[in-house]
């Protein structure tokens, strides 16, 4: 059968020079090539013919050959199952004969063949492939050795969940023992190929490794020490990260050994081949993870710190890479694709709590993100964040090792050592806050004089370092630091090098946010340089310009309603806003930042908001006008990107709770409401989530334009009221209470469509605080407006409302929420009995409520104490800590 088929001599010759044709850089050459092959693959023995060149033809060039291979790889990948019998035989059977081919090229597409055909479901049809290509590793030939390892490793990658299945009749079980025997091979080639095949089965916890994970270890540890100084790099890196999985999925078998294993990683993480150093630094970021990190490390951190520290300075090679000798590069405009994707955090309502103006889920923005542009992932960026993770776990015991280092670093001569030593201060800044305390007023200063510094690339690590001390800086008397950082920040923002532009962008955004209206007495000095930056600043930096506005309108608030900063910011934006056109994504952030400054204004933004509001509308209206065409002909017409609307729903909103009822005449000459019933119904969760953000604050500003459609929103926002989508959900619950409020006793007809909902998620476990809060604020109203109706289910969330609720501030909605809660007890007094502490304990938590609010709270106590009488009173509240005690005392006399 075998010797059956013969090429034809004359279609050998034409599909050669087709071969050959493919491989001219002409494009034109290119297309007809690919039409011609279109056509070479109406017969059946095409592919015979591609493989015989692979593999047979040894009189051809080797690129010529490969080609040959890929092409037959494409046709198995797009026509496999139409291949007739004789011709997939004949492919399986020169592919095994060939595995060993002299040429390393020729032998690895013959593997990326096998592989090819194996994922195509056919392990299964092809029982001989595995028991011959572990019975070839066992070849006195090295190339049929390393080969059939070749083609294992990609199977093993690409197949590793079927290899492990009843399926196959578990061959993993014969093979991973097979390998292990391989790992003491006197080839790195394939020792390296050993440990990688192994490597896939140890992350999904295969079974049949799980079985043999003994001898497993035992081999890995008896190589490591054998191969810990392997000449062959490849090795190295995968034993680093065969040790790295398993920290994460068999530390047990792994503790026993573990001295021996971190001396062995430490070697490894200062490896002249950074590719090995970087594998080895991971698995100090997973052992960091660990509970055992502790005890673990603690013997070893005096050795580990100066490691970590030392691979935290930039490689020459960074250093090109970065471009890090060219100081003034303002000019040079930016290359489109080092602008990364901007995603929009779509708005998520939330309560205030005691003691700060900010939610709390918000402060992961301050990653180590100085040095994005080359290749993500490099050794600096793992050895700071493992340094950063270590900060975390040894706290102040990590300064033992780190202040004598420090001291070196940070006035060094040389720029690279003195740069990382700036970066190793902000990298420990959360972990060692407490023990870096008695430094800082020595320290800032020092970091204030970095900012200077003449190289660029000091300037911006600088900048990071500084935003990461911020709180501190915040709460000392503001002429001391933060008035002197400010200025210096301000100064970078007009840097003459775009790295330190960005990085004093971010810092300053960070600083904004701590620091919140103590910026106010600096705004019109604040003010002049964004303002001034904006002319200043190429295509990828105004982008991180508009946010440092946004943040500054969110963190000084109506403080920025004065005519004269009104007068700075408004005309640069509204610039931009008129530059740009409706596709151009530039205008998220843009749309993000107008939506802070005009909820910031308030009144300040009614000159503008005619043709803002208009553009949101029209780019709502497009998307989904897009969207429905994409969803009646999807060939003709591609699916919209709905960040656009969503983005525009946000203004909006920012519009609304800017305006408030001025907003009224905007929405009376539009078709919105229409709209947002659509975006209510999207299919994607982060447009409902913004469309039900926009509901509330359009109830809030103008319900008279929304009160006609409630019969058609409420069924929707029941059906949203889904925990596993929180901030859809959370959205959907916080518009339903202020629909309540207005609605007034007419909610009636739809309290049944949510309540029960509301009641589960309150009673959730796990469920988030800004979800619970919401929940109990909307349960409140919905009692405070409909009682009759809520009130039976109050023994069934009154306990952890109580809970949920202790922790705001004073404000309309907890004020409207508690006089829900006492007209529901007030209806049926026996719901709150068993959980009155609870009660009495939330009550305790107002500041200062309205008279008539106290007046409800002093009668529901009074009427409970007289109800259960003094003596059982005493033994009550004698349960309550002091505080409460005190309080209810003072407030309201039980």
């Amino acid at each position: 059968m075998e010797c059956a088929w013969k090429p034809d001599e004359q279609g050998l010759q034409q599909i050669l020079q087709l071969l050959k044709e493919s491989q001219s850089p002409d494009t034109s050459t290119q297309r007809s090539v690919q039409q011609r092959l279109e056509q070479l693959n109406q017969y059946p023995d095409f592919n015979n013919y591609l493989i015989f060149v692979l593999t047979k033809l040894k009189s051809e060039d080797e690129p010529t050959r490969s080609l040959s291979g890929l092409i037959l790889k494409n046709n198995v990948k797009a026509h496999y199952q139409n291949f007739p019998n004789g011709v997939s035989d004949f492919i399986k059977s020169e592919c095994l004969q060939n595995i060993g081919d002299s040429s390393p090229l020729i032998r690895a597409t013959v593997g990326i063949l096998i592989t090819t055909i194996a994922s195509k479901g056919e392990l299964q049809n092809w029982p001989e492939l595995l028991p011959k290509l572990c019975q070839l590793l066992d070849s006195e030939d090295y190339n049929t050795c390393e080969g059939a390892f070749g083609a294992l490793q990609k199977i093993c990658e690409d197949s590793a969940e079927i290899l492990d299945s009843d399926m196959l009749d578990r061959p993993l079980n014969i093979m991973i023992p097979k390998f292990l025997q391989f790992f003491k091979h006197n080839s790195p080639k394939i020792r390296s190929h050993a440990i990688a095949c192994v490597n896939q089965f140890i992350i999904s916890r295969t079974q049949a490794l799980m079985l043999h994970i003994d001898p497993f270890i035992e081999a890995s540890l008896a190589n490591l020490f054998a191969l810990a100084t392997d000449e062959e790099p490849e090795v190295r890196k995968n034993v680093c990260r065969a040790l790295v999985m398993l920290l994460e999925v068999r530390l047990d078998r792994l503790l026993p050994h573990m001295h021996n294993i971190v001396e062995y990683m430490l070697q490894r993480t200062q490896d002249q081949d950074e590719n090995v150093a970087l594998e080895a630094c991971e698995f100090w970021l997973t052992l960091a993870e660990q509970p055992v990190c502790k005890e673990v490390l603690c013997g070893h951190l005096s050795q580990l710190t100066p490691v970590l520290v030392n691979g935290m300075k930039y490689s020459e090679i960074d250093i090109i890479l970065l471009k890090g000798d060219i100081e003034e590069d303002e000019a040079i405009p930016d290359s489109e694709q080092d602008i990364r994707p901007r995603f929009h955090r779509s708005r998520t309502v939330a309560q205030q709590h005691e003691g700060d103006g900010i939610e709390e889920e918000e402060d992961d923005d301050d990653e180590l993100d100085d040095d994005d542009t080359i290749s993500d992932w490099n050794l600096r960026k793992c050895s700071a964040a493992a340094l950063d993770v270590l900060a975390n776990v040894f706290r102040d015991d990590l300064l033992l090792h780190l202040l004598p280092l420090l001291k070196e670093l940070l006035f060094h001569p040389e720029w690279v050592v003195k740069e990382s030593g700036i970066l190793v201060l902000g990298a420990i800044a959360e972990g060692c806050m407490q023990g870096m305390i008695p430094y800082l007023p020595e320290l800032i200063p020092h970091l204030i004089l970095c900012l200077a510094d003449k190289k660029a690339l000091v300037r911006s690590i600088t900048c990071w370092t500084l935003s990461r001390y911020a709180h501190w800086v915040v709460s000392q008397p503001p002429d001391v630091y933060l008035k002197p950082l400010m200025t210096e920040l301000l100064k970078r923002i007009l840097d003459s090098n775009k790295r330190v532009q960005e990085a004093a962008c971010s810092a300053f955004a960070t600083l904004e946010e701590e620091a919140c209206t103590e910026l106010v007495p600096y705004l019109a000095f604040i003010l002049d340089t964004l303002v001034f930056a904006f002319n200043k600043y190429q295509h990828k930096n105004l982008l991180i310009l508009y946010d440092a506005i946004g943040t500054l309108a969110d963190s000084v608030g109506h403080h920025l309603n004065k005519p004269e900063y009104i007068q700075m910011l408004m005309p640069p934006l509204i610039q931009k806003w008129n530059q740009l056109k409706d596709e151009d994504k530039d205008l998220f952030p843009l749309l993000e930042c107008l939506s802070s400054v005009a909820t910031a204004l308030q009144s300040g933004f009614l000159p503008y908001c005619e043709p803002v509001y208009q553009r949101c509308v029209n780019l709502v209206q497009k998307t989904l006008a897009q969207a429905m065409l994409h969803q009646s002909q999807p060939d003709q017409y591609e699916a919209p990107d709905k960040d656009f609307m969503i983005v525009a729903l946000d203004l909006l909103s920012g519009l609304a709770e800017g305006l408030g009822g001025t907003i009224e005449q905007l929405v009376t000459r539009s078709n919105i409401l229409t709209l947002m019933y659509q975006c209510m119904q999207d299919k994607m969760p982060e447009v409902r989530q913004s469309s039900f953000a926009l509901l509330g604050d359009l109830t809030k500003a103008c319900f008279q334009h929304v009160k006609p459609c409630i019969a058609d929103f409420m069924p929707i926002l029941g059906t949203n009221l889904n925990p596993e989508l929180i901030s859809v959900c959370n959205n959907a619950t916080w518009a339903i209470g202020e629909i309540s409020i207005q609605m007034g006793p007419e909610m009636q007809p739809y309290v049944a469509m949510v309540l029960h909902q509301l009641v589960e998620i309150i009673n959730r476990p796990n469920t988030p605080k800004t979800l619970l809060e919401n929940t109990a604020i909307t349960i409140g109203r919905l009692g405070y407006v409909c009682p009759q109706e809520v009130a039976p289910m109050l023994q069934q969330f009154i306990r952890p409302w109580c809970t949920s609720l202790r922790n705001i501030r004073d404000n309309e909605e907890k004020d409207s929420a508690f006089r829900g809660i006492c007209t529901m007890i007030s209806v049926n007094p026996g719901g709150v009995v068993q959980d009155f502490i609870f009660f009495c304990d939330a009550v305790a938590s107002w500041v200062n409520p309205k008279d008539d609010l106290r007046d409800m709270f002093y009668k529901i106590l009074h009427g409970f104490k007289n109800q259960v009488g003094e003596e059982n009173w005493m033994r009550f509240s004698d349960q309550f800590p002091m505080p409460l005690k005190e309080r209810l005392a003072t407030f309201y006399g039980v």
